[in-house]
């Protein structure tokens, strides 16, 4: 797809996730303008300006951010699994028209072969690569469109080509360790009979190993919700702790 400029818009790469709640809230009657007005309560200026791009790039919204028919008519599809579907399928083989073109079958290829097509056509560093094949492989998914087991096990296993996301997990896991140290040497109350601060019990340990990791590609509602579940655990934990 290209701007009026006649630069290429970038495939999306915000959440998926992002995406798919914004379509979500979408009641019959939508917006004449899908603008910051609208969308500002919901969403951070940076998360809403990549929805946007988005939403250009899968034509459903026109350069004066006024919905296309096919914005309509997903919204319309809203508790109509089927219909959904199929607008969807549509907007993924529009937009990624790209994707579906050549001898190679996109049903067998690899990360590899598959990132390759998005770097032939488009100019993206290494981590908006993996988020950009990452949203199209969700839409993907919700469209009905049957997927190549060697990318989705990819996705599945948390690594992409570059090890960027492998990388990103294990520095925040760290960071999450350093955390957590730093808050029970704080707060937990040391015995008398000793120098030693107690140590977490196994079952605050599988609990600590059970909380998702963090991501940075959340939106920044996510990003907020994760920040305050995770003091709420650490609160119990905590409190057990000092019992």
């Amino acid at each position: 797809m290209v701007s009026d400029s006649g630069r290429k818009r970038l495939p999306p790469y915000v959440s998926y996730r992002t995406f798919r709640n914004f379509i979500d809230q979408l009641g019959p009657r939508v917006p004449a303008r899908i603008d910051r007005s609208y969308w500002g309560a919901m969403l951070s200026g940076s998360s809403g300006g990549h929805l946007m791009a988005a939403l250009r790039f899968l034509d459903l919204i026109d350069d004066r951010e006024q919905p296309t028919d096919r914005l309509k008519s997903l919204a319309s599809a809203k508790g109509n699994h089927d219909h959904r579907v199929s607008v969807l399928h549509s907007i993924a083989t529009d937009s990624y028209a790209f994707v579906f073109q050549g001898s190679e079958d996109p049903q067998n290829s690899t990360y590899a072969q598959m990132e390759e097509k998005f770097l032939a056509r488009y100019p993206l560093k290494p981590d908006v690569s993996r988020k950009c094949l990452k949203f199209f492989f969700e839409l993907s998914h919700d469209a009905g469109i049957p997927q190549s087991p060697f990318i989705t096990k990819r996705f599945r296993s948390g690594h992409a080509s570059t090890g960027t996301k492998t990388v990103a997990k294990r520095t925040t896991t760290r960071a999450v360790t350093k955390t957590t140290t730093a808050r029970t040497n704080r707060d937990t109350a040391v015995p008398r009979d000793t120098d030693e601060v107690p140590e977490l019990s196994s079952w605050d340990r599988m609990l600590l190993t059970k909380f998702p990791t963090f991501d940075p590609a959340w939106s920044d509602e996510v990003k907020m919700k994760w920040f305050s579940a995770f003091d709420e655990l650490m609160k119990r934990i905590l409190a057990r702790s000092n019992k």
